[in-house]
């Protein structure tokens, strides 16, 4: 048995050691991991996501201690906030607006980061501080700064930091503008989702230093990791992305939801109609397949929409966010899918482009893809960053 088998790291439980033996959690994390369960930053009130029901569920410690550890000590992610906080009472609210990730994510993200002792480490998006306590407990103290949007949400960060005695700095403020009072950086992670990074984190990170994000386009919620390394000269960052996330998003860059009657005010029929025959199974996917990621990089300012099957028949639809094109592909059991499309842009067609594309380059997944970032803006790159496009 080597040294970095499971039952051989003493303090971990039994998700731990699941977690090691899936690679989620590296033999150099495990101490963390054991030395701050993920129950110690949990509120008493939360809402698991749970796998049978498939949907988030209230669970009080109060009421139930038995089943509120059990989720705790589970690899879901937690609810923590709904609604920016206008919530009120135990069943779930509308949006989720803060939570405790995945400990696979979590951990799969850290790795990424290659944070180092003595490492000067900024996060975006303190949730719960589960991850800040984390990094704070392999850097050692004072060297993690964490920011958090909302009041409620940091100041409830701040007394759990307090409580556990961890050195390390919680800043109410907006991560957009990263924190420039600690800058430079060794390492940026965000614990948000990200439609482009922010000029302030390439400033505030030092060349060589690594920028760890989960990204993605306006055309669905489905993101990757981005691992960017700063560039000697500090003017850019660029990596690829190390696998599928859905992540809130960083409220500043959050889209309102689109209002369907502004695009198609009557029928479907007043578009121009076609067929195709790409088919529902290969163009929809799974949920964390790589089709929607990277049919978002060919198809910019563009939202998807799939909705629920029903009658044997699944309708997806495409609004444009530049203006009010709109286009609806009706897939159906046993029968060619029909297509209506309006407006200035042919946005099935575009689609249908980048998934023709996405199959002529072998359906690569998203760790093939890559982003580089500038103060200018971003590119996203397919194997080599020298061929690169604009998004």
């Amino acid at each position: 048995m080597t040294a970095d088998a499971p039952e051989e790291r003493p303090g971990l439980d039994g998700l731990g050691r699941a977690l090691m033996s899936s690679g989620a959690l590296s033999s150099d994390w495990a101490p963390s991991y054991a030395a701050v369960p993920r129950s110690t930053v949990l509120p008493d009130l939360m809402w698991p996501f749970d796998m049978e029901t498939g949907r988030s569920v209230a669970v009080c410690r109060a009421d139930d201690p038995a089943r509120w550890q059990e989720f705790a000590d589970s690899d879901v992610p937690v609810v923590t906030q709904w609604d920016d906080g206008k919530h009120a009472g135990t069943e779930p609210g509308h949006v989720p607006t803060s939570s405790a990730s995945m400990p696979s994510v979590v951990f799969r993200m850290l790795r990424d980061l290659d944070l180092r002792p003595g490492h000067k480490v900024l996060e975006i998006g303190t949730a719960t501080a589960w991850n800040a306590v984390l990094m704070a407990h392999r850097t050692g103290p004072g060297c993690v700064t964490t920011v958090e949007v909302d009041r409620a949400v940091a100041t409830a960060a701040m007394a759990t930091v307090e409580r556990l005695g961890i050195p390390l700095h919680v800043v109410h403020g907006d991560g957009f503008q990263g924190y420039p009072d600690g800058a430079p950086y060794d390492r940026i992670i965000a614990t948000c989702g990200l439609r482009s990074i922010p000029p302030a984190w390439l400033e505030q990170c030092r060349p060589g230093g690594v920028i760890v994000a989960p990204w993605g386009t306006d055309f669905s919620h489905g993101d990757a990791v981005a691992r960017l390394v700063v560039a000697p000269d500090g003017t850019s960052a660029a990596g690829n992305f190390t696998g599928p996330v859905e992540f809130m998003k960083l409220r500043s860059q959050r889209l309102s939801p689109v209002v369907h009657e502004e695009y198609v005010p009557g029928s479907v029929a007043e578009g121009d109609e076609s067929s195709t025959t790409v088919t529902e199974a290969e163009f929809v996917g799974d949920h964390f397949g790589p089709e929607r990621f990277a049919l978002g990089l060919r198809v910019p300012r563009c939202r998807q929409v799939v909705a629920a099957r029903g009658d044997g028949a699944r309708p997806v639809w495409f609004y444009g966010l530049g203006d009010r094109s709109w286009a609806c592909c009706l897939f159906r059991d046993g029968k060619a899918a029909r297509v209506w499309q309006s407006g200035s842009r042919r946005l099935w067609d575009e689609a249908e482009a980048a998934f023709r594309w996405w199959e002529d380059q072998g359906r690569p997944a998203s760790s093939r893809f890559g982003l580089t970032v500038t103060a200018r803006g971003e590119r996203v790159w397919l194997d080599d960053p020298a061929d690169s496009w604009a998004l």
